[in-house]
């Protein structure tokens, strides 16, 4: 009997292990079902999170890159009409400055000198004149560099029906471009640009280059002591400092005044053409170009800068080929200048030859 209720017991109590486990089991497997379910809407939370903020992040991109591009469509318009506004307008300075433009000088780039004793101003002021006057043309293709010296005391109708005058009052009358205006007229040809320099800027270039080598031909001394000027020069090849070749381009007291004056501006030239090519001149440029920047005057504009910049690289070593104006002085006024025309008009065929002979003329 005890054997048999041990059997039961111990059989029940299977049974209760058997249910308890079953029921574990059960409450285990419900709750994997609840964490899984829980985990599976959290993943669905995160997966709708990730896709909301990349739907924000894509429109907010999209947004701004149409917003910049737009803004950037708008300045590039903007900036394109700003530009061409500028370009017309440096296209009226250079039609003022120059005059008609002809296309038989495309082949060259033309600018006109100008000397001034006083400093240099943009806004000139009447008593100013133009004390050197000097045409430089520079063949494109080659490189080749020609000079037409113009005596200051050149007698000129001036452009404009402004009336007659010595060549260096046109600039206190209308400055540089009528300058330009009144040579064009002279001469028939287009000038592209000019230059306007006082003798004290030229003479720190000179300076800065460690002066230049001339020869004098003869003694030259010369006081005036209500200029300030003291002029002694012996015979002989001299290194010319600044103010030495101011002393030297400004003298004018021997017999062939002003056209002496003019001849002597035209040796200096070839020897300051000469120093400027100089391969022991190249570290000295930027201290050149910096007084060009600060003092020189110029019709050059940003639109020029690289075609002079090509013309510069390319100037022939070769010396210039200088000319001075034909004419006489006049036999009313020994101090005044008359241009030949018809020997004048043989120079400028000379110095501006036919396109197709251009690259063989010296």
């Amino acid at each position: 009997m005890l054997d048999g209720r041990g059997e039961e017991e111990e059989a029940m109590q299977g049974y209760d292990a058997e249910e308890l486990a079953a029921q574990l089991a059960s409450e285990n497997s419900r709750e994997n079902i609840e964490k899984r379910r829980r985990q599976r809407r959290r993943r669905r939370r995160i997966a709708f999170l990730r896709g909301f903020f990349r739907l924000i992040f894509t429109m907010t991109l999209l947004i701004g890159v149409t917003v910049a591009g737009y803004y950037l469509i708008s300045w590039g318009v903007q900036a394109y009409r700003d530009v061409r506004d500028m370009y017309e307008a440096y296209l009226v300075r250079q039609e003022e400055n120059r005059g008609a433009v002809d296309v038989r000088f495309d082949g060259y780039t033309n600018v006109l000198v100008l000397g001034l004793d006083d400093a240099v101003n943009a806004d000139y002021v009447p008593e100013k004149r133009a004390d050197a006057i000097l045409l430089v043309s520079m063949e494109n293709a080659t490189g080749k560099v020609r000079m037409l010296n113009i005596p200051r005391d050149t007698w000129v109708t001036m452009a404009q029906d402004r009336g007659e005058t010595r060549l260096s009052n046109v600039y206190a009358v209308g400055g540089a471009p009528l300058m330009v205006r009144t040579i064009n007229q002279m001469f028939d040809i287009s000038i592209h640009q000019y230059v306007v320099i006082d003798l004290d800027t030229f003479a720190r270039i000179v300076d800065a280059l460690g002066g230049v080598d001339v020869y004098i031909a003869h003694d030259m001394d010369y006081d005036d002591p209500e200029s300030g000027l003291s002029i002694h020069m012996r015979t002989g090849y001299q290194n010319l400092d600044g103010r030495a070749a101011e002393n030297y381009l400004r003298y004018r007291s021997d017999e062939l005044g002003d056209v002496g004056r003019t001849q002597r501006q035209q040796r200096f030239i070839k020897a300051f053409y000469a120093k400027l090519l100089r391969m022991d001149t190249l570290p000295k440029v930027p201290e050149i170009a910096d007084i060009l920047k600060r003092d020189v005057t110029t019709s050059a504009e940003l639109f020029d800068s690289i075609h002079i910049g090509n013309v510069i690289r390319k100037l022939s070593t070769d010396p210039p080929r200088t000319i001075m104006l034909p004419g006489a002085v006049s036999r009313d006024d020994d101090t005044v200048w008359i241009m030949d025309r018809a020997a004048t008009d043989e120079v400028i065929q000379e110095l501006f030859p036919p396109e197709e002979t251009a690259g063989t003329q010296q």
